[in-house]
C-alpha cells in the first residue's frame, strides 16, 4: 500500500455547504463496515450506472443520489454463493479487517436486491439453506454470484458525523452479473432509482466520495487492461489521506 498524498485543501468528503453535518459535542462514532455496488450497463451508446435518491428520513446524506449499499450484517459472511470472489479481490479486501472478505461482496449484492429488486446471481438448481436476512433473495429461486465483482475502493467517513461507515465499493458489469432483465424498482431506502449516463452523473447531487469512486470507474472502463489498485480514502488530523491498497 502506498500513500499518494495528504491534502489539506481538497476533500473527497462532503463539507458543510454540501449538507455535511459535523457535531464535536459527543465522542466520534466507530465506523461500521458497509459495502456498495456500482452497476454498469454498456448495452447502449454510452455507459450507464444505476443510482437512487436517498429519502428525506435518512440522518446520513438525505436526498443525495447514491449507489445501492448498506451496512454489513453478521450473517452476510455465512450466506452461500454459487461463485466466490477472485483471489486478487479477496486479498485486497482482507487489508486491515478481521471480517471475511466475501462478507463485503455479499452485502453489496444483498443491499442491491433489497433497494432496487435486481439480482446479482444465478438460478438455484438445488435446495439451499441461507441466513434469515437472505431468505427474500432465496425466495427468488436464486443464489448470489461473487465472481463478477471488482473491488475499486474503500472510504472511511470522517469523525464527528452522525453516521460513520468503513465502506467498500465494488463495480460490476450488469450484462454479466444480473440474473435477468427485470427493471430496477424503488423501495423504502431509495427513491428515483434509474440508469443514468456515466457522464451525466456530474449533474446530479452526489456525495463527494461517490464522485471519487466514479472517477475510478471511468478509469477502469477506459483502460480495462491497466487496472489500478483500489483507492483508499480516509481522514486524519493532518488532512485527507489518499492511498492505494
Amino acid at each position: 500500500m502506498s500513500i499518494l498524498e495528504i491534502d489539506k485543501s481538497v476533500s473527497a468528503f462532503d463539507k458543510l455547504e454540501d449538507g455535511d453535518i459535523v457535531d464535536r459535542r459527543t465522542p466520534s462514532l466507530r465506523p461500521k463496515d458497509a459495502a456498495t455496488l456500482i452497476l454498469i450497463r454498456r448495452d447502449g451508446p454510452k455507459p450507464r450506472v444505476l443510482v437512487g435518491k436517498r429519502s428525506t428520513r435518512h440522518a446520513f446524506m438525505p436526498e443525495k443520489y447514491v449507489f445501492p449499499g448498506g451496512r454489513v450484517d453478521t450473517e452476510d459472511g455465512r450466506a452461500p454463493a454459487i461463485s466466490e470472489l477472485s483471489p486478487a479481490v479477496e486479498a485486497k479486501l482482507a487489508f486491515k479487517t478481521r471480517r471475511k472478505p466475501r462478507a463485503f461482496g455479499l452485502t453489496a449484492i444483498r443491499e442491491t436486491f433489497e433497494e432496487t429488486g435486481l439480482l446479482i446471481g444465478r438460478p438455484l438448481d438445488q435446495d439451499a439453506k441461507v441466513p434469515a436476512n437472505w431468505a427474500p433473495f432465496l425466495d427468488q429461486n436464486a443464489l448470489p454470484c461473487l465472481t463478477h465483482l471488482q473491488f475499486i475502493g474503500r472510504a472511511i467517513t470522517p469523525p464527528y458525523r452522525p453516521r460513520r461507515f468503513d465502506a467498500r465499493f465494488f463495480m460490476a458489469e450488469a450484462e454479466d452479473a444480473l440474473i435477468d432483465e427485470r427493471a430496477a424498482s424503488a423501495g423504502a431506502e431509495l427513491v428515483d432509482v434509474r440508469w443514468i449516463d456515466l457522464e451525466d452523473t456530474q449533474d446530479i447531487d452526489l456525495p463527494m466520495v461517490t464522485r471519487s469512486m466514479l472517477t475510478e470507474v471511468s478509469r477502469r472502463l477506459a483502460a480495462p487492461k491497466d487496472t489500478p489498485d483500489p483507492l483508499f480514502l480516509r481522514y486524519s488530523p493532518k488532512g485527507q489521506i489518499i492511498e492505494r491498497i
